[in-house]
């Protein structure tokens, strides 16, 4: 067993788990997952890759594979239809990684329409044959991302997970959704818990866990062990540790946002969310500068998700497009975020 794989866990009793950030196209990038290791998460993944791509050595693709010393584990993601391709790439990236995930979970029709990510819930034989391929001709540790089928047929996770098991996978995180689903309705998390029941092997349960409620709720159903946040997380960085705060994992005086503020109690919510989202979006400008320096596109996206569902958040396309440098761009987000507070 890996040292950043930790053993399964029986039913939750209160006491913390880990906490995961989910790999997501455009949120994922080195600055932000440094960034939310110090808002609470104590496990981050590289955005979903295509391993076609990594192989034919694309600088695009490859440059969602970057990291830094001080990102511990190192976990890149990739998806692919073709298991050749899949096998080379996670061979290319594992002299520098800890962990290599594989990703059976993504809806996006860009990616199932290559047979690749949740489409492959429909060939479990080929799934499992390319994971058995992957964990042959690797010598890091292999884990999966899945939903819990195509919605087409009988959800088949579970058996999924069990021929994993077999093959040498370390650790699964399932989403409980259906791949027709997509992102609709409510997350399934009893479907979690039986997988949960039926493997020995560390399971993370993923889907509508966005606060400390939604998070003891799932723990409670499912005895996962972790949970993995994804869309909670878009712009909302400080989720973490909102849910360990409010589970009692940690306290909130140890939070450098409210650290910084001694009247941060006497601090309307509005007030506190704008406080917050400036500590986190000034740190973020500053491990982007520390690392691969400020993209302009990922720096933008950023923006218009930390600033939504502000007071005037409307106003920020405009603040950044009235800037001519990307830093002049990141100060005067920084101003927007700093003025309530």
């Amino acid at each position: 067993m890996s040292e950043f794989i930790g053993p399964k866990r029986g039913p939750w009793d209160g006491e913390p788990r880990p906490l995961y950030l989910a790999p997501m196209s455009g949120v994922s990038d080195l600055p932000y997952r440094l960034l939310v290791k110090e808002c609470g998460a104590d496990t981050t993944i590289t955005e979903f890759t295509n391993s076609t791509a990594l192989t034919r050595e694309a600088a695009t693709s490859w440059r969602r594979m970057e990291t830094h010393e001080s990102e511990v584990p190192f976990i890149p993601q990739i998806f692919g239809g073709d298991p050749g391709d899949m096998a080379t790439a996670a061979e290319m990236l594992a002299p520098s990684a800890d962990i290599i995930d594989l990703n059976f979970g993504c809806p996006a029709p860009k990616v199932t329409s290559i047979c690749a990510g949740a489409a492959l819930m429909g060939e479990p034989d080929r799934l499992v044959n390319m994971v058995e391929t992957i964990v042959n001709r690797v010598d890091v540790p292999v884990t999966a991302k899945m939903r819990l089928g195509t919605g087409k047929a009988p959800n088949n996770s579970t058996e999924i997970c069990e021929r994993l098991e077999e093959v040498g996978a370390q650790r699964l995180c399932i989403h409980g959704r259906t791949l027709r689903q997509r992102y609709a309705g409510v997350a399934d998390w009893s479907s979690i818990k039986e997988a949960v029941e039926r493997v020995e092997l560390p399971v993370v349960a993923n889907g509508d866990i966005t606060d400390a409620v939604s998070a003891a709720a799932c723990l409670e159903t499912t005895g996962a062990s972790g949970l993995m946040i994804g869309r909670g997380a878009i712009g909302r960085p400080t989720v973490f540790a909102d849910i360990k705060v409010g589970l009692g994992w940690i306290d909130q005086q140890e939070l450098p946002w409210v650290r910084q503020h001694e009247n941060w109690e006497n601090l309307s919510e509005t007030g506190q969310a704008f406080a917050s989202r400036k500590w986190c979006w000034d740190r973020y400008i500053a491990l982007s500068e520390a690392t691969v320096g400020i993209h302009g596109k990922w720096m933008q996206r950023h923006a218009i998700a930390f600033t939504k569902g502000l007071p005037g958040a409307k106003k920020v396309r405009s603040l950044m497009h009235q800037e001519q440098s990307d830093r002049g761009k990141a100060e005067a987000i920084s101003r927007f975020l700093g003025r309530p507070a």
